[in-house]
């Protein structure tokens, strides 16, 4: 109950203060290149149920037709402003959207599509006992996940054999030790390594 107080208060309070901030990311996309702003993508959440998670659009519309993994700082899919986008994470602020009505919370693993959902082995499918969050160890430990990726000739492979069991040991660690002092915590780790 107080997670959820926390969510809302603090992602109403993000949404009133970058209000201003999201009218320009909005102008600066749509004259950027074409297709809708945001980018709503299936995943799997608590419970093992599908939501649309929103992000800023970054690419080309129908990108993601030709592959779900984003490989590298300079994939061709990604559109001019979708680079500084990404590289901040601000594409990830329409997010807060979600924990607002209660699809996300701040802090938890990060939300999975499908398909990799359907290779979790019985423990690391703990993961869905808890809210996805914006941020989680995950995300603070492989912030390069797209630059690694973009290194190798077979990204999806090396990302279902190393990258994805890592990610997922962290998620089961977190969900072992939450608390709203270390969800704080995450969240000041997060924005660091943003600044940094």
């Amino acid at each position: 109950m107080l997670k959820r107080l926390f969510d809302i208060f603090f992602s109403l309070l993000g949404l009133i203060i970058l209000a201003t901030i999201f009218l320009i990311i909005a102008i600066l996309i749509l004259v950027d290149s074409r297709g809708g702003l945001f980018y709503k993508q299936l995943r799997v959440g608590y419970n093992n149920t599908d939501f649309k998670l929103f992000k800023f659009r970054t690419m080309e519309a129908g990108a993601d037709t030709k592959g779900l993994i984003t490989v590298g700082s300079r994939d061709s899919r990604v559109t001019l402003i979708g680079y500084y986008l990404r590289k901040y994470k601000i594409d990830e602020l329409p997010q807060l959207f979600n924990v607002l009505i209660g699809d996300m919370s701040l802090v938890g693993p990060r939300p999975e599509v499908r398909k990799y959902v359907n290779m979790y082995t019985k423990n690391q499918l703990r993961v869905l006992s808890v809210k996805p969050g914006i941020t989680d160890y995950a995300s603070i430990e492989y912030s390069n996940e797209n630059e690694v990726l973009g290194k190798v000739n077979n990204p999806d492979e090396l990302y279902i054999t190393e990258i994805m069991p890592a990610k997922l040991a962290l998620n089961v660690k977190y969900i072992d030790e939450k608390n709203t002092f270390k969800d704080i915590s995450i969240i000041l780790r997060t924005l660091f390594k943003i600044v940094s």
